[in-house]
């Protein structure tokens, strides 16, 4: 029985090593894939042909300020359709009022807290090849006004095949109106405020 429990203990050894290796190579993964976003964000910014930077933030520019890549804020969301929404008016910063329509509502668990955000197709993009699928989300969290935007941060999204989407904040954005005044931004709608500290994603411009 003795060399028996030792081949159990063994293989037992060995797959808690193989699960810690396949759960490493995973955050790994998920870590990666944000930080790519932000070296995207940072060139974007640095490009005189893309930036938001007025000419002379631009000149200052060195790099975007990002919270530490946690995974914790990457998480799997239930996808509800919502098909009977009417398009409407969103509100912006200027007298622009762009058309979108609630396509859906996402139901998601951060830190055993429950919580629920719309997610919004705009209609001048269906006609797009290339953004026909997209979904906009636009959240605000009690970080707003600290050490995020005040208007909140946005997230881009794709139809999801199945009843399940994945949000990652990690790869939360500002407006462009944090960082120059002559955008015109959607406004967060009241529904989506996330009543949670999110420390993910981009910080506020300085």
């Amino acid at each position: 029985m003795g060399k028996l429990n030792t081949i159990k203990l063994k293989v037992k050894i060995k797959f808690s090593c193989l699960l810690f290796i396949i759960l490493s190579a995973s955050v790994f993964a998920q870590k990666e894939d944000a930080f790519q976003f932000q070296q995207e964000m940072i060139e974007k910014f640095n490009d005189p042909q893309r930036t938001p930077l007025s000419e002379k933030d631009l000149a200052e520019f060195k790099s975007l300020d990002f919270f530490e890549i946690n995974t914790a804020f990457k998480v799997k969301a239930h996808f509800v359709r919502t098909p009977a929404e009417a398009p409407f008016r969103m509100q912006t910063t200027t007298d622009r009022k762009p058309v979108y329509v609630k396509y859906g509502e996402l139901y998601f668990t951060i830190k055993g807290r429950e919580f629920k955000l719309g997610v919004f197709q705009n209609q001048e993009l269906i006609s797009d090849p290339e953004y026909y699928n997209y979904l906009f989300l636009p959240f605000t969290d009690i970080t707003n006004g600290e050490t995020t935007y005040s208007g909140g941060r946005y997230l881009d999204l794709r139809m999801p095949e199945g009843d399940s989407i994945f949000l990652d904040f990690n790869k939360a954005y500002n407006p462009y109106c944090a960082y120059n005044g002559n955008y015109s931004c959607p406004i967060v709608p009241a529904e989506n405020h996330l009543e949670i500290v999110i420390p993910a994603g981009v910080k506020n411009f300085k």
